[in-house]
């Protein structure tokens, strides 16, 4: 009894209790290498300021290195794998993103919103193409600005990981830390790729990035620390020494380099000057094959109203100038890359207008009714276009602009209650004595195709005697516009009108005893007769409304017009009116062919309609009525849900993706084709969860090893079994018999509860973090 009191007296073991969590911090070498791999991905960075024409990227781009870096550096002191490392990357990008990359499109400039997510996601993808086909400098999209953030976030999330994790667990040879450089070194290469003629301090930045991954490539050995005092000294006055030699070295031969070798600025090698823009405006009609659908369709609609006009004011929708014989267009990117049908993508301001004898318009507003185009109604050359309402001020990121001919196009289209400001350069109005001395500018423009031989001779017939080209251009405008007579092909025209303007509609127009048309027919063939002469001449369809000075503007579809303008040296685009105002046409004296009596035929009985055909008015207006009474979320609703379901899913998905994985894990080693494989999986399944909610567990030690290491890291008075547990894991794979399912089910039971106990035993924070957290415990090979 003596001898077992004590025994009964011993006090209970007391567990010490674990750190918050197992961490393993960067040493200074570590640091040392992100510092400089950063740096380095600056000075990459800071070559995007060409494209962007100024710094207001570097928030994006300083944002991106911060969110990648912090997640690199996180992960690996709390040792996530790889799997759970990207998608706290991905979830810290769209949920930090905002805030840097488009802060005009996050709540509070800070919150992410349903459009910021979205522009994190399309940005990362299209941008890159967008960013070559911009009008520089860059103003739109707002999601350009995600071009810098995902760069310097992917590479500064890699450098980081890769020197806080795989650098220092293996030796620190030469070719590792050139591995470590592949990041920085192809965001410096993006910078010049997607910049401009005009490099920013590129030798300055050449020579920084030269001399700093050199330097760092020199020092990755550190001194033995077996060295005596003295010799450590001495190696490092040798390193110092080295690396000032190196340092003025580079200096020298990049800097000659640099002047002897750089290539000169129009010859450098940029993506722009390689990939065309991507709006094609030949994949749509020709604006001027439409002009009878405004002058006869449309002509007491408002198309659209306009405050800010002055008199004698033109509304310009479309420049072509290019004929193919058949009708008037835009120039193709395969004939002209800066042509009329060249649109890049641009933002609010837009570039300025230098050929040009300026008068300035300044907040002319336009608010679009019954008009529905791509096509933008503009005055004169816009400086400033800014949507303030309607659809089109969510999507200015589809307005393109051709700075040649002043013409804007939104690839989505303008509709009703679409409004926008312009500010704008306009050709001043120039008497002929303005014009008496001028040439015709040398622009190269199209050839015309297929134009007819009557034009030449129609045109030395008006142009007479005057010799210069202010004159026969003069002569020539005054000769169709009192010659000629307008007509429209209206109902109320005594004399009807072919629409078209290909070269046999011209034809017929100057070949006949009288000119009969409308403005499309007079522009082309002025423009075309204009081309004899080899005068730059190019074809405008637009409005010209009666402007009522200090009041607004109503453009209706009669409004709708066309001229031509010429190209005159050191003065512009000058426009030409050649439409005649005359619409009393005299009848043709030409006798018209009598129209002879026909016998009548009984015609065969009518056949069936369609049961649609047979609807009245009043059942397609309730049909109708019955799709407008459609229920439909409200706008507000589907934004405000949206944005709280995207940062859900991007914090609950993770997790779900893990769960599963998990599961999976489980059921398999629980399903294993033998009883000691089964209470084996048991015990790694164990091991594995105490892993993930961040259990320090020995690499390689024995199951009874394990088991006494992880007792004393679980706080709490409750009893652990994990000794028991070990030693019957080992019985049931050691002993060579075959487990029964009650026996495997038990040792699985145990194990469940161990893992419950441990959880318990945590705080919060680690069992949220263990969700995202995936170890899959891999047992020696060849062991016994």
């Amino acid at each position: 009894m003596s001898a077992s009191a004590p025994q009964q007296t011993q006090a209970k073991p007391v567990r010490a209790p674990r750190p918050a969590t197992p961490k393993r911090m960067p040493s200074t070498r570590t640091w040392a290498d992100i510092a400089v791999l950063l740096t380095l991905a600056m000075l990459g960075v800071v070559g995007f300021e060409p494209p962007f024409g100024g710094f207001g990227f570097l928030l994006a781009g300083i944002g991106g290195l911060a969110v990648g870096a912090a997640t690199g550096i996180l992960t690996s002191i709390y040792r996530l794998p790889v799997i759970t490392t990207t998608l706290v990357a991905v979830t810290g990008y769209f949920l930090l993103g905002s805030a840097f990359a488009v802060p005009g499109q996050a709540l509070a400039g800070v919150f992410p919103s349903l459009q910021s997510l979205a522009s994190l996601a399309v940005g990362a993808v299209y941008g890159w193409a967008d960013i070559v086909t911009l009008q520089t400098p860059i103003g739109a999209p707002q999601y350009i600005a995600v071009v810098p953030f995902v760069a310097t976030w992917l590479v500064a999330l890699i450098a980081t990981t890769l020197a806080a994790r795989w650098l220092p667990s293996r030796p620190r040879a030469a070719w590792r830390h050139g591995v470590m450089l592949i990041g920085p070194v192809l965001l410096y290469l993006a910078g010049v790729l997607l910049g401009t003629d005009t490099p920013f301090q590129a030798g300055v930045r050449g020579v920084t990035f030269a001399v700093l991954a050199l330097v760092w490539l020199a020092w990755r050995r550190s001194s033995e620390g077996t060295l005596a005092a003295e010799s450590a000294a001495r190696n490092r006055r040798r390193k110092l020494a080295g690396t000032a030699i190196l340092v003025a070295a580079s200096v020298v031969v990049g800097t000659g380099s640099a002047l002897v070798l750089a290539p000169p600025n129009d010859q450098r090698f940029v993506l722009r000057d390689e990939i065309e823009p991507p709006f094609d405006p030949l994949q749509y009609p020709s604006p001027l094959a439409g002009f009878r659908e405004y002058s006869k369709l449309m002509q007491e609609d408002v198309l659209f109203t306009v405050d800010g006009l002055a008199p004698a004011d033109r509304l310009r929708l479309a420049t072509m100038d290019t004929f193919t014989g058949k009708l008037w267009n835009v120039t193709g990117p395969e004939l002209q890359t800066a042509g009329s049908g060249s649109f890049a993508l641009v933002g609010r301001e837009l570039p300025r207008q230098d050929f040009i004898t300026a008068d300035r318009r300044e907040n002319v507003t336009v608010t679009i009714e019954a008009y529905d185009d791509v096509w933008v109604p503009s005055v004169g050359y816009p400086t400033d276009l800014e949507f303030t309402a309607g659809d089109a001020a969510d999507d200015t990121d589809s307005l393109r602009y051709n700075e040649a001919t002043g013409t804007s196009v939104l690839t989505t289209g303008v509709s009703e209650g679409d409004s926008y400001t312009i500010d704008a350069d306009v050709q001043r109005v120039l008497s002929g004595d303005d014009l008496a001395d001028a040439s015709p500018a040398a622009i190269s423009l199209p050839p015309i195709t297929d134009n007819p031989d009557i034009t030449t001779a129609k045109a030395q017939e008006l142009a007479g005697s005057a010799t210069e080209p202010a004159a026969q251009l003069e002569a020539i405008r005054l000769g169709l516009a009192e010659q000629g007579f307008l007509s429209r092909g209206l109902a109320s025209d005594a004399v009807p009108s072919r629409a078209g303007h290909g070269a046999d509609r011209i034809d017929e127009l100057l070949s006949r005893n009288q000119l009969i048309g409308d403005e499309e027919q007079y522009a082309s063939a002025f423009a075309l007769m204009a081309s004899t002469y080899g005068y730059p001449a190019r074809v405008v369809m637009g409005f010209a409304p009666e402007v009522v000075e200090g009041q607004v503007t109503e453009v209706r579809g009669e409004d709708v017009s066309a001229w031509v303008e010429v190209a005159f040296e050191d003065i512009g685009w000058v426009a030409y009116d050649p439409t005649p105002d005359e619409t009393d046409i005299p009848q043709d004296q030409t006798p018209q062919p009598q129209i002879e009596p026909q016998p009548q035929v009984r015609q065969p009985p009518r056949a069936d309609n369609d049961p649609e055909d047979l609807l009245t008015p009043v059942e397609l207006d309730n049909e109708d009525t019955d799709d407008e009474d459609a229920f439909v979320f409200p706008t507000w609703l589907v934004v405000l849900a949206l944005s709280i379901l995207i940062p859900a899913a991007i914090i609950l998905i993770p997790a779900l993706i893990i769960g599963a994985l998990k599961a999976r894990r489980a059921r398999r080693r629980r399903d294993a084709a033998t009883g000691d494989a089964r209470a084996a999986g048991a015990w790694d399944e164990l091991v594995d969860q105490y892993t993930e909610l961040g259990y320090a567990v020995p690499a390689r030690s024995t199951r009874p090893m394990i088991a006494r290491d992880l007792e004393r890291q679980v706080p709490g008075e409750e009893p652990l079994p994990l000794r028991s547990l070990a030693t019957a894991t080992d019985r049931a794979v050691f002993s060579g018999a075959d487990l029964d399912a009650v026996s495997t089910d038990e040792v699985w039971s145990e194990a469940i509860a161990a893992v419950e106990i441990a959880r318990r035993a945590v705080t919060r924070s680690r069992r949220i973090l263990s969700r995202y957290r995936l170890h899959r415990r891999r047992r020696r090979r060849g062991r016994a």
